[in-house]
């Protein structure tokens, strides 16, 4: 009964200190915030509901709090520093200030928080895709603290680049990967419209007959090969089963006298234009 009591006193002087406390707390938007008082753990809607980032908070009641001002770097900064660092890689953009990244060291975060996943951060103020952040670990959300200054700038130029030029992850290769980095690069493109499958085997299959002369019209999956449906340069269609592979002839279409296999789709226009 006295442990009861206690309870009920403890409660009482908690609600007492509640509305004369301000403090200090991450918010994303739509989202709640949380603080601690008298040993006592109180979670809030911000007020004005859309409000993001940092701010100083004044419970208005059990359930509310208002934002009294926005904090300032200092206090930011201090209230990270009790909680461990993990270096992330940024992929994309979630939403207005949280991405998802991924860690630049499996290993080290895997001893930290025991698993590898992609992981969301939120109240990135600063950066693109593919900068390497020091990011903050809650228990349980994972907040930005900065970019980190000592990465090499040319990493993330070359994943820029190789993003705009539509470079598969498996074709990506540069002093200084690691797998981490294809990883976050996988991410990043997935999705960019022409890093789908179906969209990197047009485009190879596109590629080897315009480098033949020939003009793809369109292809059907068959799960070991294609069959591809094109035009030679004067306008003549044909269809062929091309193997995924190496783009080698499994049946042209037309009599190669059993020779189909010593083609590819690049040459094999070349053979069938000369019979024409």
């Amino acid at each position: 009964m006295t442990n009861i009591f206690k309870l009920i006193n403890q409660i009482a002087i908690a609600e007492a200190q509640l509305h004369t406390t301000q403090f200090l707390a991450p918010c994303v938007k739509g989202g709640r915030v949380r603080t601690r008082v008298a040993g006592m753990v109180y979670t809030f809607t911000p007020k004005p509901s859309k409000f993001e980032g940092w701010g100083i908070f004044q419970p208005v009641d059990e359930k509310t709090a208002t934002v009294v001002e926005e904090a300032d770097f200092p206090q930011i900064a201090e209230y990270l520093q009790h909680f461990p660092q993990i270096r992330l890689r940024l992929a994309h953009q979630l939403q207005k200030q949280t991405w998802l990244a991924y860690p630049a060291n499996e290993a080290d975060v895997r001893q930290r928080l025991k698993v590898v996943k992609p992981i969301a951060v939120h109240l990135v103020t600063e950066g693109i895709a593919f900068d390497q952040i020091i990011a903050r670990w809650n228990g349980q959300s994972c907040w930005f603290e900065e970019i980190d200054r000592r990465t090499d700038p040319v990493i993330v130029e070359t994943l820029q680049s190789a993003m705009k030029q539509l470079i598969p992850a498996d074709e990506l290769q540069f002093k200084g990967m690691t797998p981490e980095i294809r990883t976050v690069y996988e991410l990043a493109t997935r999705r960019i419209e022409g890093f789908t499958q179906p969209q990197q085997d047009e485009k190879r299959l596109r590629k080897a007959l315009q480098m033949g002369g020939g003009k793809l019209n369109q292809f059907h999956d068959r799960s070991d090969y294609w069959t591809v449906d094109w035009t030679t340069a004067d306008g003549v269609r044909h269809s062929s089963a091309i193997a995924k592979t190496d783009l080698t002839v499994v049946s042209s279409g037309i009599c190669l006298s059993g020779r189909d296999r010593d083609f590819d789709l690049q040459s094999l226009v070349a053979v069938i234009e000369q019979q024409e």
